[in-house]
């Protein structure tokens, strides 16, 4: 069954909403290039439409009723908004989960050093990466710095058009034989993905010269001395804007795609809701996914429950079995992007069974890796419900797997929030060139993502 290219179904009215979508979300990307960044974007943006702060909630013990809108904010690197339904809260809510992080490469703690006339950060890759993508490319640098006192001192260079970027050397093609002949996973090596920062000496300074010039640009520019950096969360991401692409406009882009495309538009689609609904909506952005969901701020965390717990404490249905009850009964999108099939590399790709860009949002029942291995594998009725739910509002939509069986596999946060008992299925936009720096999306994919997700949460 060939699904049909959501673009043929377009009116002049519904390109324009398609392209006001994009813009907005180009402007969520280039303004979200870390999980801090994604969240406090998403809290401000939640703020501005009447959201409030749980723990002020909590403190000042303010009772909760149908309408009511919350944010629950974990160590400004996660964040839950949740809508109130008419239903009491341990009917179940319906959900949408997406992640903030996204693949990149990481200072370490203890990072620089002067080498060859350069001074240089050294790194660890977060994620699943090419490392051979990350070298000749732009950097910009965007994190945080605790000091001591407990200032936090934000960061962020090379975005500005008159800043400087940074980036990492690769070898020159004339002197590359010996590379040339390795695997792509062992051309460029994990400890040579070093960040060239600088590479001038700094007057009368006999040891260290060139490091001595950054450490005094970070000590006039941001008050930072070496040592902060032991406390510091600085990764380095490709520098620039996130364009359209297509000499017909059609596509986006950008860095991060992987996964705050989904992130957005469950954003908007919370947000596009009107009235109170009849179960309580809650979107869901986390991070740590890209490396297995781990932390305090991952979904392998108890951030969820807890932040269902204080609120359902505070709309009068607190206890451990109403929330228990809470959680068995909800509905949840893990929205992730999925494999958008790729003709040059159709070798990989079963295609009946693939996302095409272009044809709507993507629902796939299993992801995992041979065999389901890890999967959520989601039940027949809840994909059945969904069907109707899309197709009722006139969602274009579309399933797939990730690739074909025994060729690869990746994994979402749905089989960790199934552990609740809880309806699950995974649900997002295709993407090309997945992980890489740069990634690709289809304009309508994102559309019709916002809009099913529209629809799933005001779902009865």
């Amino acid at each position: 069954m060939e699904r049909p290219n959501a673009w043929n179904a377009y009116d002049e009215e519904a390109l324009a909403k398609l392209e006001e979508t994009a813009r907005d979300y180009r402007d969520f990307l280039d303004n979200g290039k870390t999980e801090r960044e994604c969240a406090r974007r998403a809290i401000e943006m939640a703020k501005a439409r009447g959201y409030r702060d749980l723990n002020d909630l909590v403190r000042e013990g303010t009772a909760l009723k149908p309408g009511d809108k919350v944010y629950a904010n974990c160590m400004d690197k996660a964040v839950m908004l949740f809508l109130l339904g008419s239903q009491p809260l341990e009917r179940g809510l319906n959900l949408l989960g997406a992640h903030i992080d996204a693949p990149r490469v990481d200072l370490k703690q203890n990072p620089l050093y002067e080498e060859g006339g350069m001074v240089y950060a050294d790194t660890h890759y977060y994620g699943g990466i090419k490392k051979y993508q990350w070298v000749a490319l732009p950097l910009a640098l965007h994190g945080v710095v605790a000091k001591k006192d407990g200032t936090l001192v934000d960061l962020c260079i090379g975005e500005d058009e008159k800043d400087p970027v940074v980036g990492i050397s690769d070898l020159l093609i004339h002197l590359a034989q010996d590379q040339m002949t390795k695997k792509l996973s062992e051309g460029v090596e994990a400890e040579n993905l070093d960040i060239i920062l600088g590479g001038r000496p700094l007057a009368g300074e006999e040891k260290e010269p060139v490091k001595a010039t950054l450490l005094q640009f970070l000590k006039e520019e941001y008050d930072i001395e070496e040592e902060d950096l032991i406390s510091a969360e600085i990764e380095a991401v490709p520098a620039g804007k996130a364009r359209d692409m297509g000499l017909d406009r059609s596509m986006i882009l950008g860095y991060g795609h992987d996964d705050r495309v989904c992130a957005y538009a469950s954003l908007r689609a919370l947000f596009s809701l009107e009235g109170v609904p009849e179960r309580s909506c809650c979107c869901l952005l986390v991070d740590k996914e890209e490396i297995g969901s781990v932390g305090a701020t991952g979904m392998e965390s108890r951030m969820l429950e807890n932040a269902l717990a204080e609120l359902m404490a505070l709309a009068g249905e607190g206890g451990n079995l109403p929330l228990r009850r809470a959680l068995a009964s909800s509905r949840m999108l893990s929205c992730d992007v999925s494999a958008g099939f790729d003709p040059l590399y159709a070798s990989v790709f079963e295609k009946k069974n693939a996302a095409f860009l272009g044809r709507g949002v993507c629902f796939t029942k299993y992801t995992g890796s041979r065999g389901k291995a890890h999967a959520n594998d989601a039940n027949a009725e809840f994909m059945g419900r969904l069907r109707g739910i899309m197709d009722e509002a006139g969602v274009a939509w579309q399933t797939a797997e990730l690739g074909k069986v025994d060729v690869g596999g990746g994994g979402t946060i749905a089989y960790i929030c199934a552990r609740y008992g809880m309806e699950v299925i995974d649900s997002g936009v295709p993407v090309l060139s997945m992980h890489a720096p740069w990634e690709i999306i289809n304009k309508a994919d994102l559309y019709e993502a916002v809009k099913g997700y529209a629809a799933f949460l005001g779902s009865p």
